[in-house]
């Protein structure tokens, strides 16, 4: 036996050591869960043998399925399954798995399944209860409509089992009524063109021209011989709409009267007497025209004076440059003006008018434009985050180029990417106590003779071993190899002794198919009185090695064997 599990040990700590699978490559994962079986934290697609440098990792092949690198070990065992009958007599069972590298060989491999005998309680099982009502069909008039029922299993819940077939029924319902059609609006139509191709602010009530649309009730219309009839649609079949966005009215400019004439000029050669009149009469506004005419007029006088440039009024605000604010300059919109009303005198020269003759202006008032968002740069990918195996590096981004805002669309993709990186070091292997050998045969220690059934002491002895250790992992905890006892060998020794109870029962064996079986033992409480409680020296307490012989047992039954009735068939 302590051949074979070194062997064992050896063995897996030199799968450890070669590749998975011929080195192919394989899925990595950060952690395996021995409970789950199940690997968790994705690294990516490696070779195999980078994968496995860590004994804490698990891979996942062309097969799918998910693999430990680490040494064998046990999962925990699972729950109990229910009882396999309903009712008499039956077996439950649980399962084990062992996870490694390789084809991992746990110790006591065939024990991964428990049976033990067990007892259905479903024997009163009600099954299913009577059906109850139907519910209310699902439309009231026409066709199509279904209506169910349902009936309720009154087992307990581990007795579901007895309740087979649906638990809830569906039927067509038709009706006998015919269902009322509701009138629909159609489509509303297009606007009309506005009544006036622009907005008159003269009179004393703004005029302002409109538009118009209809929509009839015909899609569909409203049944009239149905019980009760369809209902007409809501709402106005008319809708009227200002033009608001129409320009004002230009409004042309009319001359007011003359005034007096003014006195001569004199300041150079022949004069004039000025006579002037405004355009006000009224002012042109909203780009109408100026008043045709000059508006001033002269008579000669003995000196004529040079006529200085007026500026006529501004034109109406042109179109922004831009229908919403983009991320830059603000749009902006312009207007004009001339130096005509009245354009200087050339001779004798009158001073040009004063001042810009265009304006532009932000237009602030608009909405601004959506901006769909735009990556950064990838930040450089950090360092490997470990010193053996296989890591993680990761590297980001920002939607920050620009961001995204005012309605515009976030960045499309990932702000995170990954690779693994590998370090070509083998994470250290900490190693695991096999279990202890049985206790060798117990026997005087000087000349190793036997003391079957004599009352002189001896010793045994039982062995382990530290499996898996490399790459400067962890020895076992503790440093004992092998554990010593005292004691005395009573096996099959006639012993006094009192036969009175018996032993817990074993799992079935095998633990499937029609040959399973279970037992027990009688326990016989044997008289010990004549041998001391201890032995040697130094008092070490006595233990009493083997199953004495307690004589004959009083209804002849030292052992109990029961069948494991429906034990599942063997695979």
């Amino acid at each position: 036996m302590q051949v074979l599990t070194v062997q064992r040990g050896l063995l897996v700590v030199l799968l450890l050591l070669v590749s998975v699978e011929h080195s192919e490559c394989v899925r990595c994962f950060a952690r395996f869960d021995l409970i789950l079986g199940q690997c968790d934290e994705d690294i990516g697609e490696v070779d195999g043998d980078d994968c496995c440098q860590n004994p804490h990792y698990g891979y996942q092949a062309t097969d799918g399925v998910c693999h430990s690198c680490g040494p064998p070990a046990w999962s925990p065992w699972s729950p109990w399954s229910q009882c396999n009958v309903l009712c008499g007599e039956g077996v439950t069972q649980r399962h084990r798995k062992c996870y490694g590298i390789g084809n991992p060989d746990c110790e006591n491999s065939a024990d991964n399944v428990q049976t033990k005998p067990c007892n259905g309680t479903c024997c009163d099982a009600e099954g299913w209860g009577s059906w109850l009502l139907w519910s209310p069909c699902s439309v009231t008039c026409g066709e199509g409509g279904v209506r169910t029922r349902e009936r309720i299993c009154s087992s307990p819940h581990e007795c579901r089992s007895a309740c087979s077939g649906p638990s809830e029924e569906t039927e067509v319902c038709p009706t006998h009524t015919t269902c009322p059609v509701h009138g629909g609006w159609t489509a509303w139509s297009g606007w009309t063109p506005c009544s006036g191709s622009c907005i008159n602010d003269q009179s004393i009530n703004v005029t302002i021209p409109t538009r118009a649309r209809g929509r009839t009730c015909t899609n569909p219309l409203p049944s009239a011989d149905t019980v009760p009839p369809g209902k007409s649609c809501h709402g106005n079949n008319f809708q009227l709409q200002d033009c608001s966005e129409l320009p004002n009215c230009p409004v042309h400019g009319n001359w007011g009267a003359w005034s007096p004439p003014g006195p001569c000029s004199v300041s150079c050669g022949e004069g004039l007497r000025l006579s002037m009149r405004r355009c006000d009469s009224p002012p042109p506004k909203y780009g109408g025209r100026f008043c045709d005419g000059s508006s001033t007029r002269s008579s000669s006088c003995q000196s004529p004076c040079p006529v200085d440039g007026l500026w006529t009024g501004w034109s109406t605000w042109g179109e922004c440059s831009s229908s919403c604010i983009p991320q830059g300059p603000v749009p902006i919109r312009t207007r004009q003006r001339t130096c005509s009303n009245p354009a200087p005198s050339s001779s004798p020269p009158g001073r040009s008018c004063q001042g810009e003759d265009s304006q532009t202006a932000n237009c602030n008032h608009l909405p601004h434009c959506p901006v769909d968002g735009g990556w950064g740069s990838w930040s450089p990918f950090t360092s490997c985050p470990v010193t053996c195996g296989v890591g993680l590096q990761v590297s980001f981004r920002r939607c920050e180029n620009p961001p995204h805002q005012h309605g515009g669309q976030p960045c499309p993709g990932e702000g995170r990417r990954t690779r693994p990186c590998k370090t070509d070091v083998h994470c250290p292997v900490d190693g695991v106590w096999s279990q202890w050998s049985p206790w060798k045969p117990c026997i005087y220690p000087f000349r190793k003779k036997s003391i079957n059934c004599e009352k002189a002491g001896g010793s045994q002895i039982r062995e382990r071993q530290c499996l898996y250790q490399a790459h400067n992992g962890s020895i076992c905890s503790g440093t004992d190899l092998t554990d010593r006892r005292v004691c005395y060998d009573v096996d099959k020794c006639p012993i006094q002794g009192i036969w009175d109870s018996w032993e817990t029962w074993s799992f079935c064996k095998p633990s499937c198919g029609v040959k399973s079986r279970r037992f027990r033992r009688r326990v016989c409480t044997p008289d010990y009185s004549g041998y001391r409680p201890t032995i040697g020296r130094q008092g070490e307490p006595a233990t009493f090695f083997g199953t004495p012989d307690c004589g004959v047992v009083p209804d002849g039954k030292k052992v109990e064997i029961q069948p494991c009735i429906n034990a599942p068939a063997c695979p």
